[in-house]
């Protein structure tokens, strides 16, 4: 019964069913919903910060119900995104409406395609990184699964990883360089897996080669289906959601450092080093996602079982709010430098 509660992310489609079928400002739902009511009921509701004993650990790691829900979104994310291509080329619709339902679409894009395919794509199972790696297609977002669990997990808080924010960086900076460099980054540590294996770049186990293909072939699938009203609305919707996984991104770690010891090496990753929130409804609905330092602590470990700990620096509310906060960087810079002088 403990797992029925990660059910509350499929009140985002809810909302997405509500934008698609209707005109006006509900086709702003999702948005609304996201980033209105969620941060409300965080800032009212009591946190949770609890955590399960080690016996009760072990029976909710080896619960097959955690997954079920997380494999549940794949075909919820792939049916939504056909059904937004086809409810984009309304000829009714006015544009203040059409921008509704690509947001809408990008927020689909965001929380589960990106989200969800984030948690699978740290599984050791192969089938379950393929079901990532489809969930992160449909956001045109591949290339994160070999830069984030390569090379983020490895340099981040460090000048070294693209997607840890500098102490007063405005996101909108971050943006671009995040996205940018971890792609850059991408690339090349496919290159050097390649490389170490004795195998050309231009190889079929060459993730970032394979990934690049199937962009390419979603695209011109879209575009021969749908046209360019089709094609454009869904690369909005995946910018979209690209954005909000940066915005995570920039509010998950800004401006943490690990030190460097004598030798001129770095401090091995610890709870210190991400920013954490247990506010109730942003947790559920981004599946623990904000219970970062548990995760980077132990990248493999399942979203459910992962920790609030004392140490690990806390946000005053939860993800989504803070997102909205960093989209004002002289507040955000106010609240979260001060917050820094202690860690």
């Amino acid at each position: 019964m403990k797992a029925l509660k990660y059910l509350l992310v499929f009140t985002i489609p809810i909302t997405v069913y509500i934008s698609f079928t209707n005109t006006g400002w509900l086709t702003f739902l999702p948005l609304i919903y996201t980033f209105g009511v969620v941060p409300l009921s965080d800032f009212f509701l009591k946190i949770d910060a609890s955590n399960f004993d080690k016996e009760q650990e072990e029976i909710e790691k080896n619960n097959k119900l955690y997954s079920l829900i997380l494999y549940a979104t794949v075909p919820t994310q792939i049916l939504f995104l056909i059904w937004f291509l086809f409810a984009v080329q309304d000829p009714f619709l006015t544009t203040v409406e059409y921008i509704g339902r690509i947001s809408a679409m990008g927020i689909m894009c965001g929380v589960v395609g990106i989200n969800v395919g984030h948690e699978l794509g740290h599984r050791l199972n192969r089938t379950e990184q393929l079901l990532g790696e489809i969930l992160l297609l449909t956001s045109l977002e591949t290339h994160f699964l070999p830069y984030h669990n390569a090379g983020h997990h490895f340099n981040v808080a460090t000048p070294n990883d693209a997607a840890t924010a500098r102490k007063n960086e405005p996101v909108y900076l971050f943006w671009f360089r995040s996205q940018i460099m971890s792609y850059i980054q991408a690339w090349q540590l496919e290159n050097k897996r390649m490389m170490n294996s004795e195998r050309p770049w231009f190889h079929i186990q060459n993730r970032m080669l394979i990934y690049t293909i199937c962009h390419l072939l979603l695209l011109f699938s879209i575009y021969t289906f749908f046209g360019l009203i089709g094609l454009s609305s869904f690369f909005a919707a995946a910018v979209l959601g690209i954005l909000l996984l940066e915005t995570v991104n920039y509010i998950e770690h800004y401006g943490l450092l690990r030190t460097k010891n004598k030798h001129g090496r770095y401090e091995r990753v610890k709870h210190t080093h991400s920013w954490n929130s247990n506010h109730v409804i942003g947790k559920l609905v981004l599946f623990n996602l904000s219970r970062h330092s548990d995760h980077h602590y132990n990248g493999s470990k399942h979203y459910q079982i992962l920790k609030s700990l004392p140490e690990s620096p806390q946000m005053p509310t939860g993800y989504p709010g803070m997102m909205l906060l960093s989209l004002i960087p002289p507040l955000w810079f106010r609240l979260m430098n001060k917050k820094l002088q202690h860690f």
